[in-house]
């Protein structure tokens, strides 16, 4: 992963970042309730360690059958393992960190599941200023591939980084890239997007606003893909494959993801940091698509490294 050089001198502001998390959270939800035309439910929770959030759920809707728009904003006295593995010199501080995690599964297997979310940690220590930095990104895992979703979901991705300098984007598409990846399949998640994490290059100003970027660009990126497949016709087969690419989901965010490990290692609320889960999954032992289906097609089209914007 890239190395950063923390800025500790400029003027971090918390309360300017919990602001429009929030307002991330609501805006994104209220679209996904109009495109789902059912209500998302409110839970909000408090951790005994410290801080909280707000969970937004939707469970057997019409067009998602799960989805999960999270805020959370906790405090605690110990950088978590997860947290502290790349940077061990802040290992011990008293830290903070908020962020906005969603993850779809749409209940058409034409339609593809989703992933983004957009986070700032800090760390502190007393006689010391504040070291931050932002992660986050988006990602598209589609059971059933189609070319114009992939090319409009990166090209979304690359508009949203492009004011920020041309590098950015190679740079997090192919950060995602090796993220998102199950080592122990040997094979990408899904098609990728953008991904970044220990972002703190040029003063806070600079790095907020390119998270907010990135963020504001999800319904633009997202939405239009699920309102041109989510009528699409469909029966049990390609449910089926559905259930079994699911599967890989399940792996990837139990296994590998960040994200997850740092909300189990930090005390985190078991039933939001879980909302990523798909409702309905199977496996199988050593399936192989039919040559020339449409399933087979998912890898020798689109599981592959590709420049789709």
């Amino acid at each position: 992963m890239p190395t950063n050089t923390f800025d500790t001198t400029a003027a971090f502001d918390s309360s300017a970042v919990k602001t429009w998390l929030l307002d991330l959270q609501a805006r994104i939800v209220a679209a996904l309730e109009a495109a789902d035309g059912l209500p998302f439910r409110t839970d909000a929770w408090q951790r005994p360690e410290g801080g909280g959030g707000i969970s937004r759920l939707i469970e057997e809707g019409r067009v998602l059958e799960r989805g999960g728009v999270n805020f959370s904003h906790v405090i605690g006295t110990q950088l978590p393992p997860s947290a502290s593995a790349h940077r061990p010199e802040l290992a011990g501080r008293r830290w903070e960190a908020m962020g906005v995690s969603l993850v779809l599964h749409p209940r058409n297997p034409y339609t593809p599941t989703v992933h983004m979310n957009v986070r700032c940690f800090v760390a502190m220590k007393d006689g010391e200023a504040p070291v931050w930095w932002f992660g986050g990104g988006m990602d598209l895992t589609p059971y059933y591939g189609f070319e114009d979703d992939a090319r409009h979901f990166h090209a979304t991705c690359k508009t949203a980084l492009e004011p920020f300098g041309a590098d950015l984007h190679p740079r997090f598409k192919d950060w995602c890239d090796r993220y998102f990846f199950l080592k122990h399949r040997n094979e990408p998640r899904g098609i990728g997007g953008v991904f970044f994490d220990d972002f703190s290059e040029g003063e806070f100003a600079h790095a907020f606003a390119m998270t907010q970027s990135v963020g504001d660009a999800f319904l633009a990126a997202y939405l239009p893909i699920l309102e041109r497949r989510k009528d699409l016709a469909y029966g049990e087969r390609e449910r089926d494959f559905q259930a079994y690419r699911r599967g890989r989901y399940v792996e990837f965010n139990l296994v590998y993801d960040r994200g997850t490990l740092f909300g189990l290692q930090s005390g985190g609320r078991t039933e939001s940091i879980l909302m990523s889960l798909p409702p309905i999954v199977k496996w199988r032992y050593d399936w192989q698509p039919e040559p020339g289906s449409p399933e087979a097609r998912l890898y020798t089209d689109f599981l592959v490294a590709r420049d789709w914007a």
